[in-house]
């Protein structure tokens, strides 16, 4: 009778771990088509500026002030916005943050003034992204602590990859229906397929626990964000995030212009022009490498995966910039250059949830989440200046391989020896 209640019990709960598991895959498909449908804002950009300076006559470093706020808006409020998720759960504040991100596009069709397009594209638009941004990586995180890494990195992906499927037919609506309509159509698509999609999103209950217990994976403290921000473990990675967002945001909203400045805008490379070539390639490996990273950080460690990409973006963009007049090359390199950013969304935030805990792993979250904002203000209106200034691309791309090097280094001789000292003291 006993052998018979146990093995009950045993098929009960191999029961609920197979509806936790599928039930985590469903999470994991519904967030990565969020993250899809808000991801255009920012990755589109780049196609975007110069219709929008010609309608509204302003040169290019005010017109990015508009992409800074959004940035900054996308992460600035992220704590604030983790806190309500926590409390109101994911569902309710993503469906609101999908509708924010596309409407932002509908009202930024009728922008007549920089002011307009400011608080349309970066104040609406910031606010809606950071809102399902924050959401469904803290969400995943909870959903997978066993495969961590793996899971932030792949709704990640869905950011840095959704805009795939709409770079090239917003580069042709622009130049068929111009900027105005291109807005108001996608804006429309965005919000509609974002809304349905978050209605599936819910927290995780008592069945996902079994996978948590069954994992070998050890969690962190779980300490509150009034505890992890008197960590200097927490500044560290707050400091390398910045300088890795800065880096990369340097080269997301900047791409068309200096692509233009090296004469390969309207190169042919393989049958299609170089640019938006290069920014669909761009949009694979930006995407492809979150869970590739994430997934390879499961196994061989954050740190060691954090000096690889690092380094590697850093020596990618060396040659970018030296062999700048080279069409192809400037395709091939783009790609191997974003392959090595991009993975910033998946270390991070596992390696915050590793070190903090799993409870408060949201908001925590959006705590660090805010080094991305400050990295859009010297990727952003800053380089444009720098450039403007010095009348050279070489100065953003030297500071840019700068900071990549240096947090290459950081990673593995300050981040992994204090992390370990960290975690150490707290079990």
């Amino acid at each position: 009778m006993t052998t018979r209640t146990q093995t009950l019990h045993d098929n009960a709960t191999a029961g609920t771990v197979g509806i936790a598991t599928h039930s985590r895959w469903l999470q994991l498909g519904l967030g990565l088509i969020c993250m899809m449908t808000i991801s255009s804002p920012q990755y589109v950009w780049t196609l975007l500026t110069k219709p929008l300076s010609a309608k509204l006559g302003v040169q290019l470093p005010e017109l990015q002030v508009t992409f800074s706020l959004l940035i900054i808006l996308q992460t600035f409020f992220s704590p604030f916005q983790g806190k309500l998720i926590d409390r109101f759960g994911p569902r309710l504040l993503i469906s609101l943050g999908t509708v924010m991100s596309g409407l932002s596009w509908v009202l930024a069709s009728q922008a007549t003034s920089t002011s307009m397009l400011y608080f349309t594209y970066g104040v609406v638009g910031g606010l809606g992204t950071g809102i399902v941004y924050v959401g469904v990586v803290g969400l995943m995180v909870r959903w997978f602590p066993d495969k961590r890494g793996f899971a932030a990195g792949a709704v990640a992906a869905g950011y840095g990859m959704g805009a795939i499927v709409t770079t090239f037919p917003v580069s042709s609506s622009l130049a068929a229906r111009g900027i105005d309509a291109t807005l108001w159509i996608y804006g429309i698509a965005f919000a509609a397929v974002g809304l349905v999609a978050s209605q599936g999103l819910r927290t995780p209950r008592d069945a996902s626990s079994a996978i948590a217990a069954s994992s070998a994976h050890v969690n962190g403290p779980d300490l509150r964000p009034s505890q992890v921000l008197k960590t200097p473990l927490f500044w560290l990675m707050f400091a390398m995030m910045t300088m890795m967002s800065t880096s990369g945001l340097m080269v997301t909203s900047q791409m068309a212009t200096f692509a233009a400045d090296f004469g390969v805008t309207k190169v042919l490379v393989f049958g299609m022009a170089a640019l938006p070539l290069a920014l669909t390639i761009d949009r694979f490996t930006n995407g492809l490498t979150r869970p590739l990273f994430g997934w390879v950080s499961d196994r061989l460690g954050r740190e060691n995966t954090m000096f690889v990409a690092f380094a590697l973006e850093g020596i990618a963009m060396a040659l970018w910039l030296l062999t700048r007049e080279n069409a192809v090359l400037f395709v091939l390199l783009s790609g191997v250059v974003f392959f090595g950013w991009g993975e910033i969304f998946s270390l991070f935030p596992s390696t915050l949830t590793d070190t903090f805990g799993t409870r408060h792993a949201t908001e925590n979250y959006g705590w660090l989440y805010i080094s991305q904002g400050i990295g859009s203000i010297f990727g952003g209106p800053l380089a444009a200046l720098m450039h403007q200034n010095a009348q050279s691309w070489v100065p953003v791309f030297g500071t840019a391989i700068a900071f990549d090097i240096c947090t290459a280094l950081l990673a593995i001789v300050v981040l992994k020896p204090m992390r370990a000292r960290f975690l150490a003291s707290h079990r």
